[in-house]
């Protein structure tokens, strides 16, 4: 019958007809599709011609001719004329589902069904696999997006790190050495904290990130090894035992706590009335709360610290414990030794010890992640984990080991201005060697006494040489240059910053930090045998080695 009204009457009605009829049937031929398009090519001549219905039908020939670079050309002519009808984005929805452009093909038919498309058709379409491919990939991009933003973020972390080092760095040469805190100091350590505290939140944020791409990176292999036609089962199960174990060990360092324990043992009244009595009168001294507590210890610790919980810490109510150790007594004189606790006691008066909380957390819990991992065997090279524990502990290092070159800068000032720059800085060289002294004369009396089988002699005794390579260590400390990874600033920086400073006028006593003791051998004895205990596992795994 159209064949019939075509021959009656070319008209464009009739041509349109007879090529729809002809190219739109399921079993048409392709010379049938052919001898369409060349009656759609004949309507653009004819008068009444309705190009976007002629377009339309030409694409959808095309595209069942497999004709796709023609078809191309006709559906871009379509988007550049007509972009708002429902046809062409039909038709741009079939050309992007056959280049597995699945995200533009699910939105232009969803566009050509808010133009009239029949919803039924709109719904076949996206049943065809459109729907599931491109739900994919709203995924991939999403969980591209958050990586490249969660990336972006840890670089802009690390940059931070390094702008605020440095600009510790030229606010300390330029501060006002007598004032107790600079305002420009005043407004950096507040900085620090904000970000410090946004540091140690990123990292938790962190987590899930790395353990969807722990999985993504064990699937990409088992796909990738599926890809080249074989299948290697060890490696499969490396990468997927892998995965699970690093979540597992993720979890664990969440969720597993680790009680605290108090360095050494108290050191009551009784036993040393002169070392309450000098850090009391050091706390009224720097004008801040003494300490409630003095520990002993068996090595050369000298250091402060608060214990309980961060609602005490922020309300200045934590037990506030000083820590002393008795390596590192010998030799130390009450004048140097008061300008230390002073030192120590600015921290206290600074509140350094108040806060960090998350930062503690955050540092507690990286070291757990990656002990868990390395007793597991999976703290190799291939996992992505271990690489974002080392670049994050690496910024994490960066911003807190500022903060805290700033924090023992500020706290030397404080000792400086109340006992003098000379008084700083023999306590400070004194601990230096001390340290090193100690340290050297321990370690070899006690490798000794492993060796041959015999209790420990008193490597206390200060009579006992160190050895010539302390002096070369002790020079080399002296001398090294402050870096980025330390959490102090080097002592000849620490020196030349509190020579700036007056000295006040004080009396000048020979008296020795023991000398506030009232027994020292019964303290070294016990410090001697607490020593002896704790190698004990030593000795026996030695003499079942021999």
């Amino acid at each position: 019958l159209v064949e019939r009204a075509v021959r009656l009457h070319r008209s464009y009605d009739n041509v349109i007809s007879l090529a729809s009829v002809l190219g739109g049937s399921r079993s048409a031929a392709d010379s049938e599709r052919e001898r369409a398009l060349a009656l759609l090519h004949e309507c653009a001549q004819l008068p009444g011609y309705d190009e976007p219905e002629a377009l339309s039908l030409t694409a959808q020939f095309l595209l069942q001719l497999n004709r796709l670079d023609d078809a191309r050309a006709v559906i871009a002519r379509l988007q550049t004329r007509y972009p708002d009808q429902m046809l062409t984005h039909y038709l741009v929805a079939i050309l992007a589902a056959g280049d597995s452009e699945w995200l533009r093909a699910e939105r232009e038919i969803r566009a050509a069904g808010r133009l009239g498309l029949d919803p039924g058709t709109v719904e076949s379409f996206l049943d065809a696999g459109v729907r599931s491919h491109a739900q994919m990939w709203h995924y991939a991009r999403g969980t591209g997006w958050t990586v490249g933003l969660w990336a972006l973020g840890l670089l802009v972390l690390c940059g931070l790190g390094y702008l605020l080092s440095g600009l510790t760095l030229r606010q300390i040469e330029k501060s006002d050495a007598t004032a107790a805190i600079a305002p420009g100091e005043h407004r950096l350590r507040r900085f620090y904290r904000h970000i410090l505290n946004v540091a140690g939140i990123y990292y938790y944020i962190s987590l899930p990130i790395v353990v969807v791409l722990v999985i993504a990176v064990a699937v990409a292999v088992v796909v990738g090894i599926y890809s080249l036609g074989f299948i290697a089962i060890k490696l499969i199960l490396i990468f997927g035992i892998g995965a699970v174990v690093t979540i597992v060990s993720l979890v664990r360092s969440l969720f597993v706590r680790v009680k605290a324990t108090d360095p050494g043992r108290a050191v009551t009244r009784a036993e040393a009335a002169g070392l309450w009595l000098l850090a009391e009168e050091v706390a009224r001294a720097v004008d801040t709360r003494p300490v409630d507590e003095i520990r002993l210890t068996v090595g050369t610790d000298l250091c402060v610290y608060e214990r309980g919980s961060w609602r005490d810490k922020l309300r200045n109510r934590a037990k506030r414990i000083l820590v002393v150790g008795t390596g590192g007594l010998d030799g130390f004189k009450q004048d140097d030794f008061r300008a230390v606790l002073a030192h120590e006691y600015g921290h206290f008066s600074h509140r350094d010890t108040a806060g960090g909380d998350i930062a503690l957390r955050v540092r507690h819990d990286m070291f757990k992640f990656y002990l868990a991992m390395a007793e597991a065997g999976q703290a190799t090279w291939s996992n992505l984990a271990v690489h974002f524990l080392r670049f994050y502990y690496f910024i994490f290092r960066r911003i807190s080991h500022g903060a805290s070159r700033l924090q023992e800068v500020l706290a030397d000032r404080v000792a400086a201005q109340l006992y003098g720059a000379p008084a700083f800085e023999g306590g400070l060289r004194h601990v230096i060697r001390q340290s090193l002294e100690f340290e050297a004369r321990a370690h070899r009396e006690i490798d000794d006494a492993i060796k041959v089988k015999r209790p420990l002699q008193n490597f206390y005794d200060p009579s006992l040489p160190g050895g010539a390579d302390v002096e070369k260590a002790f020079a080399e400390a002296l001398a090294r240059p402050t870096t980025a990874d330390d959490t102090h600033p080097a002592p000849q920086d620490r020196f030349r910053l509190v020579a700036r400073i007056p000295s006040p006028p004080r009396p000048v006593s020979a008296a020795l930090v023991w000398d506030l003791f009232a027994d020292r051998a019964a303290i070294v004895a016990e410090m001697l045998a607490t020593v002896e205990k704790n190698i004990q596992p030593h000795r026996t795994r030695a003499a079942l080695r021999s």
